[in-house]
């Protein structure tokens, strides 16, 4: 009863509410911006190379943070699933979600930096304290707070323990009685060692990783496209033709490539769920607008770059997708097809790294919300057993059901962005403002500043007074 009502709320919110707002959001941001993703793309990449200021959180280790926990398991397992079960077609709605979704990435994490707040270690912040500084309405972001401790610390980090487990279904020593647990239980023990050194351990381990992970992958999908080089254009075609299908998709919409496509993307990119603000406001940068520069090319990476390489490998393979091969099978069957048994191996040890730098990720994101819930940063035995709380999640998580899992993630992500969405698009102006203020600071060849009032919050915020 439990996955058929989840089941049922999940259809809904993906197959109505959501895409009107994040389609429609993402289009207004774009507009609004004057197509900041295009127009400032060589800033951005320009912007995180800059050091930090104040010897803090640099933009490049906030980027890392946020990539750690969108560049997860979703990229490989997500991306499968989307084109097993959504078909190619899917491919091209994950690029349209991506692509205007990266406006509203740039908007979240601007407010994330402009309504931060100065801690002992560094300024901290996210959608809650935005909703809760700028539109003075706590209950609503503490609300938000306990979603996305929901969503990353239970849903996604189960979930991403799961298809950590299944990548070993292929190997003659699996007992699917025995080996998820175990599984399951030497992942958690490896994120209790990093959990236990606190939020800067956790940064250095996901700016190292994440790098190193990110470029193998792509140069591996990049040796199958140029094996396969005379396949892309009958690829592109097919992924074009299945996309503008408009018969199979409405006549089966909760199955068609644009729902599965839009899902798996928002999965994957975040963009517009508030979840990659929490990581930008943390990093010590001379301007707001800085850091919404970083998180668009965050979501470039994620969706673009990874996500792209994932299908391409698989769709240039010659192994058609299909229901039974849905998640790790497929990815690993196609890379079986070009590499041998080294492809398998090659996408365990890539799960094992892309799975272990989401969880850290996203246990980042749930110990912003829980200082926020209780206005302090929690006492050391509070976080102690939090840590021991989240570990055990990740245990559990290894041998439980696919599809309720996903359900769950899906539903706990769809709150959060129904909550988020509509409150960056009250406080947008702020962002436009702070954008506006950045370029023209940048055009005149000024030494970048910033201070709330030039944007009309004189007074409003804590850190740029």
């Amino acid at each position: 009863m439990l996955d058929s009502v989840i089941s049922f709320v999940n259809d809904q919110l993906y197959s109505k509410v959501l895409i009107i707002l994040l389609i429609l959001g993402g289009l207004y941001f774009t507009f609004r911006s004057r197509f900041v993703q295009f127009r400032l793309f060589g800033e951005q990449w320009r912007v995180v190379t800059e050091k930090s200021e104040n010897g803090g959180v640099s933009s490049f280790q906030a980027l890392m943070v946020s990539t750690a926990s969108r560049v997860g398991t979703g990229n490989i397992i997500g991306v499968s699933t989307a084109l097993c079960l959504g078909g190619f077609g899917s491919v091209f709605w994950m690029w349209v979600i991506a692509v205007i979704g990266c406006a509203s990435a740039f908007v979240e994490s601007t407010l994330a930096q402009i309504f931060k707040k100065r801690g002992i270690d560094g300024s901290y912040g996210g959608p809650s304290y935005y909703i809760e500084t700028a539109l003075k309405c706590r209950p609503l972001a503490v609300i938000f707070s306990i979603l996305l401790i929901i969503t990353y610390g239970c849903g996604f980090n189960m979930l991403a323990s799961y298809n950590l487990q299944s990548t070993f279904q292929k190997y003659p020593f699996y007992n699917v009685s025995v080996t998820p647990w175990i599984i399951g239980g030497i992942t958690a023990l490896l994120v209790a060692v990093c959990l236990f050194g606190g939020g800067k351990r956790i940064v250095k381990v996901t700016s190292t990783l994440v790098p190193f992970m990110g470029i193998a992958y792509v140069i591996i999908a990049l040796v199958i496209l140029v094996l396969n080089i005379t396949d892309i254009p009958s690829v592109f075609e097919r992924i074009f033709s299945e996309a503008f299908d408009f018969e199979a998709i409405f006549g089966g919409f909760s199955g068609s490539c644009v729902m599965y496509g839009i899902k798996r993307g928002l999965f994957s990119n975040e963009a517009g769920v508030g979840s990659a603000p929490n990581a930008s406001a943390s990093a010590e940068v001379s301007h707001p607008a800085k850091q919404g520069l970083v998180q668009m090319l965050s979501v470039f990476l994620d969706t673009i770059v990874i996500c792209s390489a994932t299908a391409f490998m698989c769709m240039c393979s010659g192994v058609e997708p299909s229901e039974s091969l849905s998640g790790a099978p497929y990815v690993q069957e196609s890379l079986r097809s070009v590499f041998g048994e080294f492809g398998p191996v090659f996408i365990t040890v890539a799960m094992i790294l892309f799975a272990f730098t989401t969880l850290l990720g996203n246990l980042f994101y749930v110990e912003q919300c829980i200082k926020h819930i209780m206005k302090r940063t929690p006492s050391k035995p509070f976080m102690y057993v939090y840590y021991i709380i989240a570990t055990a999640l990740i245990f559990v998580g290894a041998g439980l059901s696919a599809g309720l899992l996903w359900n769950i993630a899906d539903v706990t992500m769809g709150a959060m962005t129904l909550i988020n969405m509509p409150v960056i698009l009250i406080l947008g102006r702020y962002a436009f403002r702070a954008l506006d203020d950045y370029t023209a600071q940048r055009k005149a060849g000024k030494t970048l500043s910033f201070r709330s009032a030039d944007i009309g919050l004189e007074g409003k915020t804590e850190y740029w007074k």
